[in-house]
């Protein structure tokens, strides 16, 4: 039995949490891998370092440094503290060289390499902290391990082929022999050995990447939230957790807003059937939530309702757009040359509109400018709107369903202004102003969930 287990920032964010976190491990029974994220606050911290003048690197260093030996003195002891410095030197000292080298900060990666480097010390924290309550670990970093990555900065996929090669032969020996490895989650390693982050919230990728290279027996995202829930509980009081979910049920809500995953992450488990459980570190008698294939279904026409905010509908009208579909394409490709997310797509006669985040406006705004005048007619931009995600039991096959859902909304006084129905057959999805967006919400899961209307 392999479980890997991926710990976020919250997890480790602390010396009472790492202590916890490393009880969680030592109770999972069988062989363990952990992945883990940068201690909560410290990648938007480096974020920021990034962006900062240089005269004040020392002292952000002197601040990033102190943290992590703050927590190191006090779950250590002396001889297991400088146990820890032996590793800990090496790798700041290889971080302080990175943020004062000018050849590297004109690379287009270089923030890649910058804001991954959190995760190379809550590893080495977790891992010393292991070895004090005496077990075998190793840290070891994504260049370690091969974990191959590719894309464009900020934004890397994973290569599984190559990566599953690699891991086998870097990683496996370790697991054969009895150590748990602490890898660095959050980003791989280009081609020329630098790295390239998976995007914010990524380390859950990293992880579900290391559980597919492995084929492990599961995976488990410890996080501070019991699991997926029916709603947003900061929303809706009464929200409750769902046991088991589905692997498209579960992407479709980490996708269109539910902040319990990293959108990616189903996609290297499905692959080979690797069942994740959600989980909550601070109450880990919680059982948490179970997304696999197995999910039997309920005949629950809504399971969970999520809302993604603060976008925007372009619509892009062309009388040619019917007759002349390369249109589409010139317009989907101009676009996709920002790397921007696109939420949602809808087509008429003579319209194609897209859905996508209000700061993406003007740089999209700024491509379809650079099209053919004569291909565009007129550009409208609708701001402040939202995506609501609702998941549920044959949405597609069940009659009347869509005008339950919709009648839901109009006692939110809210006006539907773009529909994707029919692309998932456990979703649909809609957009109504950012002002009427929690009334929808609320409206929808009390009709569907609190007073039954999925019967």
């Amino acid at each position: 039995m392999l479980t890997v287990m991926k710990f976020g920032g919250t997890s480790v964010g602390s010396i009472e949490a790492l202590e916890r976190v490393a009880g969680i491990v030592l109770k999972t029974d069988g062989s363990k891998v952990v992945v883990t994220s940068a201690m909560s606050g410290i990648t938007n911290f480096l974020v920021g370092l990034c962006e900062d003048i240089p005269g004040k690197r020392d002292e952000a260093l002197a601040t990033f440094e102190k943290k992590h030996l703050d927590v190191a003195k006090a779950m250590l002891n002396d001889e297991q503290y400088s146990a820890f410095l032996e590793e800990f030197r090496p790798r700041m000292e290889a971080f302080r060289r990175l943020l004062f080298d000018e050849y590297a900060m004109k690379d287009p990666y270089y923030r890649d390499n910058v804001t991954s480097q959190g995760e190379r010390f809550s590893s080495l924290l977790l891992c010393h902290k292991l070895r004090a309550l005496g077990h075998d670990s190793v840290a070891l970093t994504a260049e370690d391990c091969g974990i191959r990555a590719v894309g464009s900065p900020l934004n890397g996929n994973a290569d599984l082929v190559e990566t599953e090669r690699a891991m086998n032969i870097n990683v496996m020996p370790y697991i054969n022999r009895g150590f748990i490895p602490v890898i660095t989650g959050f980003y791989g390693v280009k081609k020329d050995g630098l790295p390239l982050t998976f995007g914010r919230g990524g380390s859950d990728y990293a992880a579900a990447v290391i559980a597919n290279a492995l084929n492990a027996d599961r995976l488990d995202i410890w996080t501070d939230v019991d699991g997926f829930m029916s709603a947003d509980p900061r929303i809706v009081p009464h929200a409750v957790k769902i046991d088991e979910m589905s692997y498209t049920e579960a992407a479709e809500l980490a996708y269109f807003g539910a902040k319990v995953l990293h959108p990616r992450t189903i996609e290297p488990v499905r692959r080979k059937h690797i069942p994740l459980w959600v989980r909550n570190s601070f109450k880990p008698e919680e059982r948490g939530t179970l997304i696999s294939q197995f999910r039997k279904p309920k005949n629950e026409l809504l399971r969970s309702v999520a809302a993604k905010t603060d976008l925007s509908i372009i619509s892009i009208s062309s009388p040619e757009i019917a007759y002349r579909p390369e249109i589409v394409t010139r317009i989907l490709a101009k676009i996709s040359e920002n790397n921007d997310a696109i939420y949602s797509i809808s087509t008429t006669l003579s319209t194609v509109a897209l859905l996508i985040h209000n700061n993406d406006v003007k740089d999209t705004l700024r491509k379809l400018n650079e099209l053919e005048s004569e291909d565009i007619e007129r550009i409208d931009v609708t701001g402040d709107v939202a995506l609501i995600c609702c998941v549920g039991d044959n949405l597609l096959t069940t009659c009347g369903v869509s005008g339950e859902i919709f009648g839901a909304v109009k006692e939110a006084h809210a006006n539907v202004q773009m529909i994707s129905e029919g692309a998932s057959d456990v979703s649909l999805n809609f957009v109504v102003p950012m002002a009427h967006v929690l009334d929808t919400i609320r409206i929808l899961h009390k009709k569907f969930v609190e007073d039954g209307g999925n019967a």
